[in-house]
């Protein structure tokens, strides 16, 4: 059986994955600048890398983890200040309170909501993409949920929406 090759258009994976990668940068490192540097070296870490890639879904997994990654490393490099995005292009107004509150849990938390709910990974994709446990997922989803439950004085309900 012969095994076709995948060869990424860096360009178009640009234009496919860039509000992707943005937001993910965006929510872990809560600031604009800082995502746009993130963002900035994800893209360039896939000029260098993209002979490894092997599929469309391995790429958008690839970015996912790549810009965590590279959010991570930014804190280590410049012990950001955690100042909170007031003005955030991509949501409406009447989702800047939830976003706001998903901004404020926990690392772990935030991560999972994030790829949850805005990026619209099932479970699964989460737990491959993350190198976790989907029982661990499920459990920081439905803590994450209560967690924003509880701040936004239970308005929510866990059907699938915040």
């Amino acid at each position: 059986m012969a095994s076709e090759t995948f060869a990424v258009d860096v360009e178009s994976a640009i234009i496919t994955h860039s509000d992707m990668v943005y937001k993910i940068a965006l929510t872990q490192t809560k600031s604009k600048y800082d995502a746009d540097d993130v963002f900035q070296e994800v893209f360039v870490r896939l000029v260098n890398n993209k002979s490894k890639i092997t599929s469309e879904e391995h790429l958008k997994a690839w970015l996912i983890r790549v810009a965590l990654n590279c959010s991570k490393n930014h804190f280590k490099m410049w012990k950001a200040a955690d100042s909170l995005v007031e003005d955030i292009p991509y949501i409406t107004p009447e989702e800047h309170d939830v976003f706001y509150y998903v901004m404020e849990l926990p690392k772990k938390y935030r991560t999972v909501i994030h790829l949850f709910y805005y990026e619209e990974l099932s479970i699964k994709e989460i737990s491959g993409t993350l190198k976790i446990k989907e029982s661990t997922i499920k459990s920081q989803l439905s803590r994450g949920r209560d967690m924003l439950r509880e701040r936004l004085g239970g308005g929510y309900q866990d059907d699938g929406t915040l």
